[in-house]
């Protein structure tokens, strides 16, 4: 808890940040800025960034008159909070006409007092596999070396060592190199979303570059169970996980996948079988439920129809589908997770709070990971047309009062291994 607010921050231009202290900062939530509580703030967490925002001015409150007004002394700051944090405001700021469109990252609100940089957010998950102080560079790529020369014709594995771990620095990846935890299996070069701010394809006309560039090959049944099945028998807490941020819809390779969790099934029972997807084919998420799928994590902006659809812009599928997938799943017996972007002013308004909690109730769902939106919030917002972003309970109020009515359900930021849907939820387990 703060004993006063903040001091806001401004970039020079040529990457140096510095504080303004005749301003304390102010959070955004949907198109408006608002004062932060004192006892919403955090240090900026180890693994934390901070931005500057060209051709955009931070909105301060001045500290004598308690008006707010605009810093002129240089451009707007944000933080990029890590993986594991939630974000209960973005920064916030006035965007010139000419300012380029931001990046891909979540746009955190940052402040500085005595000495430290403080954010508003909280830690959802314990879990500390994507911790950067977790990764030692030097043991990644000896951990490529080796991976390689035991899989030397396997382009799955090629791909992720050197897309992913190698130029991507993806954490998944360089998990899968260090022989630990949650192993991906980019599966499929297609997708059936257009999603506006997809990470592995942008039109040739936007203003906005993919952070990544997107499997171009189908990855066989063989390909997959000749490196998961070793992971699967030999890392701690695994995991083995469809769909990553590299592909496109998993769930378009489905007969690939059943092939594949059959062939792994036949080699080991260890460990748990996820697939991170859209949700968009419910016969399909069945038909692989039917042969061993443990955990579905379906990704979302909104669980709302139509804000939903206005993002994703499906292909021959629709909002209804993706309630359905969870509701199979959950009828088998599984493991049941929506990848929930976290959008201060859009996921906290009183619309959205009652849309999920009908959601949570009709799906029997298991786990919210609340993820940051990677997204620039103008941007974001004009796309979907959203000019108003009605009534608001700050998300911070939204995460205790859905904790409040649903006691059984799990947050986080992470796919738990089944060590822990089955065991301790709460336990520190990956410091271990």
């Amino acid at each position: 808890m703060l004993e006063q607010s903040p001091y806001i921050l401004y970039s020079d231009g040529n990457g140096n940040i510095f504080e303004d202290t005749t301003l304390y900062v102010t959070g955004r939530t949907g198109w408006d800025a608002l004062p932060i509580p004192e006892d919403e703030w955090i240090e900026l967490p180890q693994g934390g960034q901070l931005y500057e925002l060209p051709g955009r001015r931070g909105i301060g409150i001045d500290v004598l008159t308690g008006e707010m007004r605009l810093c002129e002394k240089g451009w707007a700051v944000a933080a990029f909070i890590p993986p594991a944090h939630t974000g209960f405001y973005l920064a916030a700021y006035e965007t010139a006409p000419d300012a380029p469109t931001l990046p891909l990252f979540c746009y955190t609100a940052a402040g500085w007092l005595n000495d430290k940089t403080y954010v508003p957010a909280t830690r959802i998950e314990n879990d500390i596999r994507q911790d950067c102080d977790g990764y030692d560079q030097n043991l990644v790529e000896s951990g490529v070396h080796e991976t390689l020369k035991h899989f030397p014709h396997n382009r799955l594995v090629q791909h992720l060592a050197n897309n992913c771990a190698l130029t991507y620095q993806c954490p998944a990846a360089r998990n899968f190199f260090l022989g630990r935890w949650e192993c991906p299996i980019p599966s499929s070069p297609a997708c059936n979303a257009n999603c506006i701010g997809c990470i592995s394809f942008q039109p040739e006309d936007e203003t906005i570059v993919s952070t990544q560039d997107r499997l171009t090959f189908k990855p066989t049944a063989e390909e997959i169970v000749e490196y998961t099945v070793p992971h699967l028998e030999t890392a701690p807490y695994p995991i083995v996980s469809f769909g990553q941020g590299c592909e496109g819809e998993p769930l378009l390779m489905w007969q690939t996948i059943r092939e594949s969790i059959i062939e792994i099934r036949k080699h080991t029972t260890k460990g748990s079988i996820n697939i991170n997807t859209n949700g968009s084919k419910p016969d399909a998420v069945k038909a692989l439920c039917e042969v061993g799928l443990d955990s579905i994590r379906v990704s979302l902006n909104s669980v709302r129809k139509h804000i939903y659809e206005s993002y994703y812009c499906p292909n021959n599928y629709a909002f209804e589908d993706i309630i359905e997938s969870l509701r199979v799943v959950n009828s088998y017996g599984g493991w049941t997770s929506i990848n929930y972007f976290v959008f201060p002013g859009m996921t906290d308004s009183v619309e959205e709070y009652e849309a999920l909690r009908e959601v949570i109730r009709s799906t029997g769902l298991k786990m919210i990971q609340w993820r940051n939106f990677n997204i620039d919030p103008d941007w974001y917002l004009g796309k979907i047309k959203v000019t108003d972003t009605g009534e608001c309970i700050g998300v911070k109020q939204m995460l205790e009062l859905i904790r409040e009515e649903f006691p059984d359900l799990k947050y986080g930021y992470f796919n738990p291994p089944m060590e822990r849907i089955k065991g301790n939820f709460e336990s520190d387990f990956a410091h271990h």
